[in-house]
């Protein structure tokens, strides 16, 4: 599995854009992707903040994961703007049947693809040695463009799963 993705982000904006991360519970088919695409445009385009144009980005990563980024150097996004990029998320998932919020569902990256996980497996899947320390994890829980690049597809044991490994030399 190719998981380059900063060549698609926009060169020109801040590095501290604010970024939301939306994990779809399935991966898109292909025409569900294109369209999605479009829709992605087409919401960015018009995303507005108190009249102003927001400086937007958005994109269908990986088939699964929606990212939208809004560079607030050209123009603040308050609280009304939010809650249209809200409705917007909450209607791409009603339209395509699919939960886009739960955030207790993890994505990992297993056998080239993107795998998902509940939380509440966690412990028997590192007890299992389905996950463990170098197992690529989606932090979806970066905030600005620069934490996207850097923090998004890590190693577990650099996340805030790590707490969930076993201790390593500990003894009883």
């Amino acid at each position: 599995m190719n998981l380059e993705f900063k060549h698609l982000l926009p060169q020109d904006f801040a590095p501290a854009s604010k970024v939301w991360v939306y994990q779809s519970n399935r991966l898109f088919s292909i025409p569900e992707a294109m369209e999605i695409g479009d829709l992605i445009t087409r919401f960015c385009q018009g995303w507005t903040s108190h009249g102003d144009q927001v400086k937007a980005f958005g994109h269908l990563f990986f088939g699964q994961f929606i990212v939208l980024m809004a560079d607030e150097s050209a123009c603040h996004v308050g609280g009304c703007s939010t809650d249209s990029s809200i409705r917007f998320i909450k209607e791409l998932g009603e339209k395509f049947q699919v939960d886009l919020f739960n955030r207790t569902q993890l994505a990992f990256v297993r056998k080239d693809k993107v795998e998902i996980l509940p939380l509440a497996q966690m412990d028997y899947a590192v007890e299992n040695g389905f996950v463990n320390a170098d197992t690529l994890f989606f932090n979806n829980t970066v905030h600005t463009k620069q934490q996207l690049e850097n923090n998004w597809i890590i190693p577990v044991k650099d996340s805030w799963l790590a707490s969930r490994l076993p201790k390593v030399g500990h003894t009883a």
